[in-house]
């Protein structure tokens, strides 16, 4: 059970904060001393138990800083940055910081981080990190930019891994989410994308962290009132290479969704985190703690006066702006046990507060995080099964996670899996991966409501998968509609059947772009296809960018005469791509993958003709993208390529044409590309007739050894 002791205020008097409240509170070098800096010119150091300030620091007027200021741990000395590049250090006895050490640095501050056991580190807002004393022997080093221009830094966090420091920042760049977690001991900075799992894409309001010897849990609050965990490794795979972490869902519903005021989390410890923020959307802000290891609500505690969205902790004590006051809120964290979790220990509480035992979800996965506060029996077999699992070969490991899949939730069995993925490959990995995917699909198959998506997503991410591995994946996705994992493996698998491929592409052109809105789909293939081009422009393009070859020339005898007649159109339309970007997306899966003609042909027979036509203007449009430079491609990350563009709109035609040249909405589309064949013909007839003249420049070009140093040469091309 946890319980929240009565309040009292650290400050009697409001702080200089501005309305984005504290810069931060931070701990001194004694236990009891913490550096208070707020959103103006002062940092004040206050002693909690005596609930008084031992000092105070201004910086001069029309100066402001910029990051809160810190303890040097190893000197006693404070930091501070104002006008994000100027940083001070003084100690106790100084008076003024315009008279203290001063260090104008060549690049902006976002935050410098304290703690103990090693020096200070400063981190730059273009996501560069560097040791304070190398810092301040040299202030004007250049700093390298390690982020994109576009991304920001929303969130830092500075720890100690087996005694050694380890800095983790998270960006945001169009409301997506990116985590770099940078190891000081191997100078190794690894770079995580935090993908969504299957909930709506929301924005993120608040993060916090713990760690375990093999991940770091990373925790976000977001707007839609739930909590999301993120398993991030402490020692990645492919230190290089940009890897992707799905988040998934923790707790559900702990504060109102789309809260106005700010809201926060902070975890307390291994079972138990702290959350500021309305429960309700017409509720008053509350203080709140949670257990998640038996999901229940614990204690709130109302705040009237409201905060600013704040909350900061160490050792018992959490920290917060109550009103315009800084107030300070003693918890205790009882050992985690399910009397506790159900309310039944017996405890003392503030009148204040409320005991709670609020369920929300009893299958959801404990997740893992900092190990604090067991009993000894606890203990004990935690040690026995660390022992028993490092004894145990990884052939164990899969064992046991199959006999997970067989009962287990699927929230359980993600981040089992998360954690199984972690470990080193072995030479049958891809054998392994394909036994947990069969199991995860035999078990979808005996219970219908059974879908572990995001666990399917993982497996297929680790590249080792095909279609003749796991033959039931892309057939329960298609009963599903899962779109997103349909591209996924479209992307993947080299070896998927002409049947599925065409099943696929049904899906892709029946689906509706409102379902598509809501869906995560890989877009790297897809860029710059809202560009509108005249009828005109498309016409002139079919027409002149043909390899630098005009059909209005009178040249090719071959040509129709009426080939050369523009059709009469009496309304000027613009044309765009006839379809939005995701479903562009999926489609570009579908050209890139492998078929066989003979095998293909059958199928897309049965595809609506409706549907057909949409696919073949859709092609027509990449053909004129394609047209518009010389290189012949598109832009984009692995686009179609227009042997494939080629390739598909003649297999289309060919099962389809006696259907399509029905529809009246066709004709236009099937007269473009009627004039497109026309001009090729034309094309290589001319090609055919200058054949002949570079076959004689070959010749000559064999004679050079006979002849001089110097010679000049007249040739007639006829």
């Amino acid at each position: 059970m946890a319980a929240l002791e009565e309040e009292f205020t650290l400050s009697a008097v409001p702080l200089g904060a501005g309305p984005g409240g504290l810069l931060g509170v931070e701990q001194s070098n004694k236990t009891d001393q913490f550096l208070l800096t707020d959103s103006g010119r002062t940092v004040i150091l206050y002693k909690v138990s005596d609930q008084k300030p031992l000092g105070s620091w201004s910086v001069k007027q029309g100066q402001i800083i910029t990051c809160p200021a810190v303890c040097n741990f190893q000197t006693g000395e404070y930091i501070v940055v104002h006008d994000n590049k100027v940083l001070r250090l003084w100690n106790n006895e100084d008076v003024n910081l315009d008279k203290v050490f001063k260090a104008t640095l060549s690049a902006e501050v976002y935050r410098i981080h304290s703690i103990q056991g090693t020096e200070p580190v400063v981190l730059f807002k273009e996501g560069a990190v560097r040791g304070l004393e190398a810092l301040l022997a040299e202030p004007q080093q250049k700093i390298e930019s390690v982020i994109s221009a576009e991304e920001v830094i929303k969130w830092t966090k500075f720890f100690m891994v087996f005694r050694h420091p380890v800095l983790i920042f998270i960006t945001e760049k169009h409301g997506n989410y990116s985590a770099y977690v940078q190891m000081f001991n191997s100078h190794i900075l690894s770079k995580y994308t935090l993908l969504l799992g299957q909930e709506e894409k929301s924005v993120v309001q608040s993060f916090t962290t713990s760690v375990d010897r093999k991940f770091i849990s990373l925790m976000s609050l977001s707007s839609d009132g739930c909590i999301y965990e993120t398993l991030i490794p402490i020692h990645p795979s492919d230190p290089d290479k940009n890897q992707r972490v799905v988040r998934s869902l923790l707790l559900k519903t702990v504060v109102a969704g789309n809260a106005r005021n700010g809201v926060a989390l902070t975890i307390l410890d291994q079972d138990h985190i702290a959350v500021l923020g309305p429960p309700l959307p017409a509720s008053k802000e509350c203080l709140s703690i949670w257990n998640t290891k038996f999901q229940t609500l614990q204690i709130s505690k109302e705040l009237p006066q409201g905060t600013s969205g704040q909350l900061w902790y160490y050792g018992e004590n959490l920290f917060m702006l109550h009103g315009k006051f800084l107030t300070v809120i003693p918890y205790k964290c009882e050992v985690s046990s399910l009397a506790g979790a159900l309310g039944k220990l017996k405890h003392s509480q503030d009148p204040g507060t409320h005991a709670v035992s609020h369920f929300v979800n009893w299958e959801i996965s404990q997740g893992c995080g900092l190990g604090s506060q067991n009993s000894e029996p606890s203990k004990r077999t935690l040690r026995r099964r660390k022992i028993e699992a490092s004894v145990q070969p990884e052939v164990q490991a899969s064992k046991q996670l199959l006999s997970t899949i067989k009962k287990d939730s699927e929230k359980h069995i993600e981040v089992e899996l998360r954690k199984f993925l972690a470990i080193k490959r072995t030479p049958d990995f891809h054998t392994v991966i394909g036994d947990i995917v069969i199991g995860l699909l035999g078990r979808c198959k005996t219970e219908p409501s059974f879908y572990p998506r995001n666990s399917l997503m993982q497996l297929i991410q680790t590249h080792v998968l095909s279609y003749s591995l796991c033959p039931g994946l892309m057939e329960v996705a298609l009963e599903k509609m899962d779109v997103q994992m349909l591209q996924l493996c479209l992307q993947q698998f080299p070896d998927i059947p002409e049947a599925v491929t065409c099943a696929c592409l049904k899906i892709f052109l029946s689906i509706g772009d409102d379902s598509l809105q809501e869906i995560d789909v890989n877009m790297e293939s897809v860029s710059d296809y809202s560009d509108a081009v005249q009828d005109e422009q498309m016409e002139e393009q079919t027409e002149i960018l043909q390899n630098g070859f005009n059909p209005e020339d009178d040249n090719c005898d071959n040509c129709d005469k009426e080939f050369n007649e523009k059709p009469q159109d009496t309304g000027e339309e613009t044309t765009s791509c006839p379809i939005k970007p995701k479903k562009a997306a999926l489609l570009n899966a579908v050209l890139r993958s492998a078929y066989s003609e003979a095998f293909l042909l059958p199928h897309l027979k049965d595809i609506p003709a409706q549907h057909i036509t949409l696919f073949l203007q859709y092609l027509y449009f990449l053909y004129l993208k394609c047209s518009e430079n010389a290189t012949m491609t598109l832009p984009g990350t692995q686009p179609p390529t227009l042997n494939q563009i080629m390739d598909w709109i003649c297999l289309l035609l060919d099962a389809n044409f006696t259907v399509v040249v029905m529809i009246p909405e066709a004709k236009r589309l099937l007269l473009s590309l009627y004039k497109f064949v026309k001009s090729q013909i034309c094309i290589c007839s001319e090609l055919n007739k200058i054949e002949v003249s570079f076959r004689e420049l070959q010749k000559l070009n064999q004679e050079k050894n006979n002849r001089d140093l110097y010679s000049i040469e007249v040739l007639e091309l006829f």
